[in-house]
């Protein structure tokens, strides 16, 4: 069933949907103000800054329009999908949610200081986002990585949110606003992140793919 106002009655009078999208978008906005709080008491603990075989070796770009300006477009891009097909919006939100929750848990456990040059990011909306201690794992990198394994079969978005993931990656690095661990561990968490929404958000799931 597509987007046309026949799909969007038919969803949003099916109680179970319902359930599902309340729950969701629930737990969306709970990570949120979770990771806020993460950040901040890891940004207040943060200890020294530690070499990095990539930073270390490498000076600062001036890639602010694409760490900001990307960013936006992007997730304006990925409200667009969700909007386009509502059913998809319960397992997108439940799985964006859980990896800010975990990712709040790593930030929290590690709080390594910024590497000593870095790009100030002149941005209102980023600076409520990104402390300066809530470095490990990459968000950036991360998140596109997961709407790739969440829209795996379609092979054009597959490629684009990949492309996406790898840009953001290679975007913070050039920023120093990221040590290396913080980009490559990103896919590997990001992974096991999906795997776990699989099983805890199976009802979503079978949305998702209707």
């Amino acid at each position: 069933m597509g987007s046309s106002v026949a799909a969007y009655k038919h969803y949003f009078r099916n109680r179970s949907f319902l359930a599902s999208l309340v729950f969701s978008l629930t737990l969306l906005l709970v990570s949120v103000v979770i990771n806020f709080y993460a950040g901040e008491y890891a940004t207040e603990s943060a200890s020294s800054p530690v070499t990095d075989i990539v930073l270390s070796n490498t000076r600062v770009f001036d890639v602010d329009g694409i760490f900001v300006y990307g960013a936006i477009t992007f997730w304006i891009f990925v409200a667009f999908l969700c909007l386009y097909r509502p059913q998809r919006i319960p397992f997108v939100a439940s799985s964006v949610a859980l990896f800010t929750l975990v990712r709040s848990v790593f930030i929290v456990l590690t709080h390594i200081g910024p590497y000593p040059t870095y790009l100030v990011v002149h941005s209102y909306i980023m600076s409520r986002f990104a402390f300066g201690g809530d470095l490990f794992f990459s968000g950036h990198t991360g998140l596109p990585f997961l709407l790739a394994l969440i829209f795996w079969r379609d092979v054009r978005l597959r490629i684009f949110f990949i492309a996406s993931s790898l840009l953001f990656g290679v975007v913070v690095l050039l920023a120093h606003l990221h040590y290396s661990i913080d980009v490559l561990s990103a896919f590997f968490i990001t992974y096991s992140i999906y795997r776990m929404a699989e099983v805890m958000f199976k009802k979503e799931k079978t949305l998702f793919a209707s």
